[in-house]
């Protein structure tokens, strides 16, 4: 019987070529309980990684990285692939736990070629790093390691389509798991059924019509059937498609039984797999969708539809049953959401397209071209937008604001509280004229008892004052309210204003204000092309100064909140030191 392997001592893919299948079965045992005890503690990824186990083992113990170059489409799945090249503590050591990003990251190491946390991507870089090597007379292998989910993009057909043409060695791994975040939509993947259910033989074969020479593993987790296919390609003067059938949370129960809620957790028992902490408070997303399933249940004109994220806007699979033919995912396909709710919108229906605000910008052709110029009512109501979003690089969502809101015809509106969210929601929907996007509000629910004025392109006047006003849009407004409040002790009477709209100007509130001494802008999110400077822009000339704040526009990653906020006089105090500077 093999002993058992210090993990300790694995510090590169190395350390793990001179072993036999039995104890590079051992490794991936101890690999995957090793990640098991890490996710259960921190959270994390988990059914992806735990799939993909003896699948990224095999991987480097056939081929030669850093020197071959792998490509980990999403990179939310390369745990393990850290775990081999150097960094094992991360897994280890409960204290260096955070050493590490949960997307491969050049940063960290020479074995992560690209920061990648979008879908879709690698084959499109691997054709460009083959292509290179090719043009440089290289011979190291390129590979891309690509999810059935992730196959559907529209990117990933692109280079699956250009990659044989490369007439040298080109390596796809398809780790086809039949999973998506949820579920898989599209016509792709019942291909994809019929290959595994005719254990690769199936006359019909996109792969080999595209020009890939095809190889199916049947057993995806077997250590002894991808060390040969993998070997193969590995030799191969062409392109090669390996197809591996894999077991999305292979390994570990829970996650296998609900594979959905396992794709990404935050910390649970190991044992039961139930959450260690569970907030019974609603949040926006709750909201969005209690509100979006009343109103389809009152229209059947509405559709909500989402890009391969549902749970990101609150519809589980509960939500999605009650919606039933009303609810439309398209898969990870923003660009195919996006037109395909111009094309709703254009037939009659009411579309309202939920998604992330760092996956809507891979869309942006779309809203411009598509929905902008057609001037179609489409509704894009956008989530974790702002400083409150995802703070992982890969993933930033204070971007949004300053990305669309210049497009033209696109009203950008940015509710403060859990009321203006919905009333917003019940103005785009009724409305005809133009396309709206909706920011889902950052940080806890905010609710006001305020009456909501619903003529969306005028700011809302939230406390009169005169000399200093502050202007605050989004969940920047509780900020503002604090900062006037710290100026009140101080004996000023400041002016708060919630903007509401960040596509264009209130010129009649504007004008009101330029008697002021002092406006104070604050954005939610970067500074360049966003409300605030707009707001300066109309001010000019008229003697009133006017102070931008909101964020530098850089990549951030992993970054704390309260920091952020600081960092940029972001904070109450600041905003009010600020405005009397």
């Amino acid at each position: 019987m093999t002993e058992k392997i210090d993990l300790s001592k694995i510090r590169s893919p190395k350390d793990i070529k001179g072993m036999n299948i039995e104890e590079l079965s051992v490794l991936s045992e101890e690999l995957r309980k090793v990640l098991l005890d890490k996710l259960a503690a921190h959270g994390g990824h988990v059914a992806p990684n735990l799939g993909v186990v003896e699948a990224t083992v095999a991987l480097h113990y056939v081929f030669d990285a850093p020197a071959d170059e792998i490509v980990f489409d999403v990179s939310h799945q390369s745990y393990v692939h850290k775990m081999l090249t150097g960094r094992i503590d991360a897994f280890l050591n409960p204290a260096d736990y955070d050493n590490v990003a949960g997307y491969t990251c050049p940063r960290e190491s020479n074995y992560d070629l690209f920061e990648i946390g979008h879908t879709s991507t690698s084959i499109s870089l691997a054709t460009g790093l083959a292509k290179a090597r090719d043009i440089k007379g290289g011979q190291q292998n390129v590979v891309a390691f690509i999810g059935d989910a992730s196959l559907g993009g529209g990117e990933a057909l692109e280079g699956l389509d250009y990659g044989p043409e490369l007439g040298s060695n080109f390596i796809v791994i398809l780790n086809d798991n039949q999973m998506s975040i949820a579920e898989n939509h599209g016509a792709l993947y019942q291909h994809l059924t019929a290959l595994r259910e005719s254990n690769g033989t199936a006359a019909n074969n996109i792969f080999k019509a595209l020009g890939y020479d095809y190889i199916y593993v049947r057993d995806g987790n077997d250590l002894a059937s991808l060390i040969k296919a993998y070997e193969y390609a590995r030799n191969a003067d062409h392109a090669v498609l390996v197809h591996i059938n894999t077991m999305k949370g292979n390994g570990y129960a829970p996650a296998e039984a609900d594979k959905e809620a396992f794709h990404y957790t935050a910390p649970f028992d190991e044992a039961t797999g139930e959450p260690l902490s569970v907030d019974p408070t609603p949040d926006y997303t709750d909201i969005f969708t209690q509100h979006m399933l009343d109103r389809m249940a009152a229209d059947k004109n509405i559709v909500t539809l989402t890009a391969g994220t549902p749970g990101a806007i609150g519809f589980a699979p509960a939500q999605r049953h009650k919606a039933g033919r009303q609810f439309i995912d398209v898969g990870i396909c923003e660009q195919d959401a996006t037109a395909m709710a111009a094309g709703l919108a254009k037939g009659g229906a009411k579309p309202v397209f939920g998604v992330m605000a760092t996956f809507i910008q891979r869309a942006y052709d779309q809203l411009s071209q598509d929905v902008a110029i057609n001037g179609l009512p489409v509704v894009v109501v956008d989530f974790a937008g702002g400083i409150y979003g995802i703070p992982d690089m890969t993933h930033l969502g204070f971007f949004d604001v300053a990305m669309i809101s210049n497009i033209p015809n696109i009203q950008f509106l940015a509710p403060a509280t859990k009321e203006e969210y919905l009333a917003m929601i019940d103005y785009a929907l009724v409305q005809r004229e133009r396309p709206v996007v909706i920011r889902t509000p950052g940080g806890p629910v905010v609710s006001s008892d305020r009456k909501v004025n619903t003529d969306f392109f005028s700011y809302d006047i939230v406390e009169e004052g005169s000399e200093i006003a502050i202007i605050g849009e989004g969940a920047m407004l509780q900020t503002a309210m604090q900062a006037a409040e710290i100026l009140r002790k101080q004996g000023k009477n400041p002016t708060v204003v919630n903007p509401r709209i960040l596509s264009s100007v209130d010129e009649k509130t504007l004008d009101g204000l330029k008697g002021y001494k002092t406006i104070v802008t604050i954005d939610d999110g970067i500074i360049d092309g966003a409300f605030g400077q707009k707001v300066a822009a109309y001010m000019a000339g008229s003697g009133v100064r006017v102070v931008c704040l909101g964020l530098k526009k850089e990549f951030l990653d992993r970054y704390n909140i309260g920091e952020v906020l600081k960092e940029n006089n972001l904070t109450p105090e600041q905003v009010a030191e600020v405005a009397l500077a």
